[in-house]
This record gives structure tokens, C-alpha cells and sequence, in this order.
């Protein structure tokens, strides 16, 4: 049986539209991809409301003329500026004369977690546990069964703005599309990209994107910090633009073009000036204007990372995505030296949109399939978890 699905990821620059066929034999199948650059948001706000409508109708529309569909639903990111998330650590005694943990149990404890995170202005939209353990065992994300006196969980809540929802719905709705779900687009992203095993022993996934960064703390299936940070790529061409007196457009061009690290030929660059005449850089004069901001954006990653009490090993590494700054050549090495460990590139996870900058709308959709497989075939251990917390 085949199912059609949309994703729509809100970017800090653009709006995303995927349209997928899923099947038993095929797991995603991408028909359709929407795109739409608009003004964004800051701040938990639109930057420029006005014209957002339209912006998610040229997105729409793109996506349906590709699939040839026509789009009455769609399963809608939350972006991180406009959720938080929390972290609870339950612990719950084990009960009878043969104490195993059972199905039982396990619903006790996550509703001990919710009690425990008590009240939160907005909506919880997602649920997922970081770790289980028994005793003071082993962490481990399949419990069921295991012999012992105590259930302890870390479980990790994404609440959305109410503003958000209510305001992403009323705009859907004037096209006549219903929003029937909506996903945490960081949680998608991290647990598409981010490989199991990386996840075990805790890694970060930073996404620089053109408005912001996003730096985000992954255990188990769960995120366990997020944090948005102010600063993205449309800063760093802002600050070449005004540093060589040079259209955004021209800026844009430079930043794109830039390789971090030895040079690699491209000593000069050329683009037009304000008055539209072509003009010619040295490396040495981008560098000066360029680098001090990504330095900027790297010590604030560093910053909020030391300070969010997550504990890192040294075989915790990070992945870099986004547009802002993981297209650049020399990228990863230079935040890799100022965070003081390894940054990697995110697995390609289809040949279609391979790019960084596809990560987040990718997640999305990748969560929206998961949860509607989850629906049609609730069958075993990983299915339960994921039904039961929501992920």
C-alpha cells in the first residue's frame, strides 16, 4: 500500500515543501520539492508577516506541479526559535515477587515524567526517552524485561510556541490545507543524520543557517540541550558587505566561494562594486572582514555548549549542516580547531538533495514517515517506544 505525505520545513531563509511516496518497498520516494525564500523570523517572531502567505503558496504550488498531486495535508517543522526543550530524569521502584520492567512500568514512568515537568507555556509536540536503565545498570533504549529493583529514564520534551502552531495552522487553512501534525524539525534533523552509535556516546549537531544557529546535544533518541544562537551566514556576508563596500548580492558570492584554510588557487575574488562596476579582493582582504565573524560564531557555539552541562567525551564528536557555513571548503577543520574536537560532515542520505542546506526539511519528512509506519504497523520493541513517547 502506497502513502502520500508533505513535509514543510520553515527555514531562516527559505520554505521548504517536500511531497514522498512511501510503500512496503520503498521507504521514501521524493515526488515533489517546493522552494521559496522569504524574510525568516527572529526573535520568535515573522520578520515579515505580511508577505509570508504568499511565500508558503509559491512553496505549495512548486512542490505540486512536480508531483503532479494536489496538496490537501501536510505535517508541518517546528522550528527551534520557536520551541524549547526540557529534560526529566524519573525513576520509578519496581514491584512483585519477580520485579522485571514491563509495558506497564514503563507508561508509569513516562506519565511521572510529565508530572514532573509540571506546567510549560506552550504545547508538547515530542517525547522521546535519552536513555533507560536498571538499577544503576547499563543506559540502554530497550528495557523490556530486564531484572531489577529500579526504572530510571532521562526523557526529553519539545514544547512548541502556541503562536506558532496557531499562526502556521490559520495560514494553511486560508489555502485550504489542513496541518495534521507538526514535528520538532531539530529533533527530525538529529535523528536522520546523526548515526546511532554517535548518539550512544552523546554527539552535537550544529546547524548554522542564514538568520541563526542552532547547537544541539543528542543521547540515545533524544535531545537533551538546544540552544539558538542569533548569528548565522546572512551575518557573516553582512559583515563582508560593509567591510569591502559591496552589495549584499556581491557579498553573498564571496562568503559562498570562501575556503577556509590554505587557499587553494582562489587568491582573489571579483565582483561589482555599488555602482556596478567589477572589482577585485585580495584573500587578505576578505579574510579580515570575513573570519572574525565565523571566530564570533564559533566561540558563542563553544560557550553555549561548556555551558550547558552536558557531558561530553573525547569520543563525542560534532556535525556541522546548514548553509550558513557547512558549504564552505575548510569549514569543519576550522570550527573543529575552536571547539577542540572532531567536526564531521552529516551522512548523504539521498542523491537528490544532498546539500547541507536540504538537512532540516529532510528530518522532517523523515519523522513524518516514521510516525506514519509507526501507525500502520505498531509491531515491536522500537515501535512501542516511538508510539509511546511520541518520537
Amino acid at each position: 500500500m502506497k502513502n502520500t505525505v508533505t513535509a514543510i520545513d520553515f527555514g531562516t531563509s527559505k520554505i521548504v515543501a517536500l511531497v514522498a511516496e512511501t510503500s512496503t518497498r520503498t521507504r521514501c520516494d521524493i515526488k515533489g520539492a517546493g522552494f521559496s525564500a522569504y524574510a525568516g523570523f527572529a526573535d520568535g517572531q515573522w520578520n515579515d508577516p505580511a508577505v509570508l502567505n504568499e511565500a508558503i503558496a509559491n512553496a505549495v504550488h512548486e512542490a505540486e506541479n512536480q508531483s503532479h498531486l494536489r496538496i490537501r495535508e501536510v505535517s508541518v517543522g517546528v522550528p527551534g526559535e520557536f520551541s524549547r526543550v526540557y529534560t526529566v530524569e524519573s525513576k520509578l521502584d519496581l514491584q512483585g515477587a519477580d520485579p522485571h520492567v514491563t509495558v506497564r512500568n514503563i507508561e508509569d514512568l513516562f506519565r511521572k515524567a510529565v508530572d514532573e515537568l509540571g506546567q510549560v507555556r506552550g504545547v508538547i509536540i515530542q517525547r522521546s526517552p535519552a536513555w533507560f536503565m536498571v538499577d544503576e545498570g547499563k543506559k540502554t533504549l530497550e528495557p523490556m524485561g530486564m531484572r531489577g529493583n529500579s526504572l530510571r529514564a532521562l526523557v526529553s520534551f519539545v514544547v512548541a510556541d502556541q503562536f506558532f502552531l496557531d499562526d502556521v495552522s490559520e495560514r494553511f487553512r486560508a489555502m485550504n490545507i489542513v496541518v495534521n501534525s507538526f514535528f520538532s524539525a531539530p529533533v527530525g534533523q538529529t535523528m536522520l543524520f546523526v548515526p546511532a552509535e554517535e548518539r550512544d556516546h552523546t554527539a552535537l549537531l550544529i546547524d548554522v543557517g542564514y538568520l541563526n544557529t542552532e547547537v544541539m546535544a543528542v543521547e540515545g533518541d533524544a535531545i537533551i540541550f538546544h540552544q539558538t544562537l542569533p548569528m548565522g551566514g546572512g551575518n557573516i556576508a553582512a559583515d563582508v558587505a560593509y567591510g569591502l563596500d559591496i552589495p549584499l548580492d556581491s557579498a553573498e558570492n564571496i562568503k559562498k566561494a570562501y575556503v577556509f584554510g590554505v587557499s587553494a588557487g582562489n587568491d582573489t575574488f571579483t565582483e561589482p562594486d555599488r555602482d556596478g562596476v567589477s572589482k577585485t579582493f585580495t584573500r587578505e582582504e576578505v579574510s579580515a572582514v570575513l573570519e572574525p565573524r565565523v571566530e564570533e560564531i564559533a566561540e558563542a557555539i563553544h560557550d553555549a555548549v561548556k555551558a550547558s552541562g552536558v557531558r561530553l567525551g573525547s569520543w563525542s564528536v560534532a556535525y556541522l549542516t546548514g548553509g550558513g557555513l557547512a558549504i564552505n571548503r575548510g569549514a569543519r577543520e576550522f570550527l573543529s580547531a575552536k571547539l577542540d574536537r572532531p567536526v564531521r560532515d552529516l551522512p548523504r542520505k539521498t542523491s537528490k538533495m544532498s546539500s547541507p542546506i536540504y538537512t532540516s526539511a529532510l528530518g522532517v519528512l523523515d519523522v513524518t514517515i516514521d510516525t506514519l509506519v509507526n501507525a500502520n504497523a505498531n509491531r515491536g520493541v522500537r515501535a512501542f517506544f516511538n508510539n509511546l513517547f511520541g518520537g
